[in-house]
């Protein structure tokens, strides 16, 4: 029977073992071009996505017009079973991903997060699924005041 000292050494041991083995900077490497994308296609095929198709069980949400650019709630949401990645995309940003989502059928894919604009876009909630196919729902969201440096 192990004391709890040895098995916190343990602990420490196994965390050490897996930062030295690049993991971290693994991830960090995998989302950087996903988040460093221009367009949302280029976004979605960082993550592994295929073409985009427009689905009535990924759904997006936000104000119609967003008085600050610089804090604008959105929300993401899919019904849809098998779905690896939810993601959230401003277009007309200067890197259109938001945020992505890991996701399995053991969570509700429901998803609140707080996004900059610098101007006026169309907002997308895509959802990747298990096989590579991308389905989305998009919303036009009109900003008064920009939030992205000006």
């Amino acid at each position: 029977m192990q004391n709890r000292r040895e098995t916190l050494k343990q602990g420490a041991v196994v965390a050490g073992l897996l930062a030295s083995a690049g993991f971290p900077q693994f991830a960090l490497a995998y989302n950087n071009a996903a988040f460093q994308a221009k367009s949302t296609q280029d976004a979605v095929k960082a993550l592994g996505g295929g073409a985009l198709a427009e689905s009535k069980d990924v759904s997006i949400g936000g104000p119609d017009i967003a008085e600050n650019g610089a804090v604008v709630p959105l929300k993401a949401g899919t019904t849809l079973t098998g779905v690896k990645q939810l993601l959230v995309l401003v277009e007309k940003n200067p890197a259109a991903l938001v945020a992505a989502f890991g996701v399995s059928d053991a969570v509700e894919a429901n998803f609140s997060v707080r996004a900059k604009m610098g101007q006026s876009s169309d907002v997308y909630a895509v959802a990747i699924m298990n096989d590579g196919k991308a389905f989305y729902a998009k919303k036009e969201v009109k900003v008064t005041l920009g939030g992205c440096g000006g």
